[in-house]
């Protein structure tokens, strides 16, 4: 026997209302599978908005972080940088080399102070399981880590440039692992 479509709709509804009830109303948007925080490379000692001698080697160096032979980071998908401020451009050309090695283009439109903002959009699910690496100012790196969901390891010493934070997301957890970059005589190991 047929049961009358007003009684189809109704058990329809209430399967929908019991689907949403377990999965406890919307869906969570789901984080990135890593992000890599970086401190932009070496500034000069004169306050000039550009990276320093040393800081354009250690920017060209980057892309060997992921490249093979030596590479044995995760490849990133998207990249950011803070937004050009007329003290500061270093973060953007911090990672400019590792755009053009990887062919991939450098979203630098959030300020500095906004990082806010970006956390929510990287938390958001457009970059859901993907791999991504931004390149910030040191003074906000700890602060952008707590509002990715994780604990930073220390606050970021002033002087310190050769240091990635990788922050990986498994089953809701963030966990962060402090990773030496390697790359010039002299980096912390």
């Amino acid at each position: 026997m047929d049961m009358p479509p007003i009684f189809l709709f109704r058990r329809l509804i209430l399967r929908f209302l019991i689907a949403l009830a377990v999965c406890g109303g919307v869906a969570q948007a789901q984080p990135p599978a890593t992000i890599y925080l970086i401190r932009h490379a070496e500034k000069p000692t004169d306050k000039r908005p550009d990276l320093n001698p040393q800081g354009f080697l250690r920017a060209a160096l980057i892309p060997n972080l992921f490249m093979p032979p030596a590479g044995t980071l995760t490849k990133p998908d998207f990249l950011f940088a803070t937004a050009r401020s007329k003290n500061s451009n270093r973060p953007f050309e911090t990672i400019m080399p590792l755009s053009a090695a990887l062919n991939l283009p450098i979203s630098n439109e959030i300020l500095d102070d906004d990082y806010p903002a970006l956390a929510k959009l990287l938390l958001g699910g457009q970059f859901a399981g993907k791999v991504v690496l931004v390149s910030w100012h040191h003074g906000k790196i700890p602060d952008l880590t707590t509002a990715l969901g994780a604990t930073p390891p220390y606050k970021w010493p002033d002087t310190q440039f050769d240091r990635i934070w990788r922050i990986d997301y498994k089953d809701g957890n963030a966990t962060v692992t402090d990773l030496p970059m390697g790359l010039l005589p002299g980096d912390s190991k």
